[in-house]
């Protein structure tokens, strides 16, 4: 029989580590703050050093490491090159980093499609690969971002996002089938109607540049929302503390949707 843990012995994260990409704000800069609540160790990656910085400042009040690292991560070897310089395997993974761009499917050119793949998908790809080649015989918990507009396309204009988002669930699926009996446990978290930094951007865009498409879309989702309301970006960093924690030890391969029940209106 399994030796009972207490609810706090579950969600603690003391002892561990954890890498969280996308990092500077929105949803993994909540992740950052949740984990390091739970008392994990943190290598924080992203393009936006400054924005990186911050977030250490406002992380100090949990007494753990924290490490920044700027990373472009739609280049191979500055992913590699983070990993080499690690000082030593994360116990978690969360692959949160995504570009969220709108444009027509008409009017994506290569260099675009490239670029989003190689962000939304080839980096998660890339760091999956790194991190189960370091923790072979150790094993750890991977946590893949997808997105619900990769289940149900919702928005236009979000085409090549929409695939990339895919992707990244085939291969959270595809991990968890294959690593499972080495004591890897990888899962997607699927968040959707999140009011991030980026969300509200584009809404004020939306606004003042009277993108009619875009405010009709925007009023339609949150109609569509059973709870009424979008959520917040700690919201998801709660669930994701759930999947990184032993509260999920029994869970992988999952997909677990933080989106006010949309996908099930």
């Amino acid at each position: 029989m399994e030796e009972f843990k207490t609810i706090d012995e579950l969600i603690s994260l003391k002892g561990k580590s954890a890498l969280i990409t996308g990092a500077a704000a929105g949803i993994g800069a909540a992740i950052a703050h949740r984990f390091a609540e739970a008392g994990a160790d943190l290598e924080l990656v992203d393009i936006d050093m400054e924005g990186l910085k911050l977030q250490k400042k406002e992380l100090e009040k949990y007494k753990v490491k924290v490490n920044l690292h700027r990373v472009d991560l739609s280049k191979r070897d500055e992913v590699i090159s983070l990993w080499k310089n690690l000082p030593r395997a994360p116990d978690i993974l969360v692959n949160n980093a995504g570009i969220y761009i709108f444009k027509d499917f008409l009017e994506v050119d290569e260099q675009f499609l490239d670029k989003i793949l190689e962000v939304n998908l080839k980096s998660v790809f890339w760091m999956c690969q790194e991190m189960i080649r370091r923790r072979e015989k150790e094993g750890g918990v991977i946590i893949n971002v997808a997105s619900i507009e990769a289940i149900l396309p919702f928005a236009t204009g979000l085409i090549h996002y929409d695939i990339s988002k895919m992707g990244v669930i085939a291969l959270t699926r595809a991990l968890a089938r294959e690593y499972g009996k080495i004591g890897f446990r990888v899962n997607a978290l699927i968040p959707g109607g999140i009011e991030t930094k980026g969300v509200k951007k584009l809404k004020k865009e939306a606004a003042v540049k009277l993108r009619i498409n875009m405010i009709k879309t925007a009023i339609n989702f949150k109609n569509r929302l059973p709870l009424g309301r979008f959520g917040e970006p700690d919201e998801v960093a709660r669930i994701a503390l759930v999947l990184a924690s032993d509260i999920s030890s029994y869970m992988t391969g999952a997909m677990v949707a933080v989106d006010g029940g949309f996908l099930s209106s």
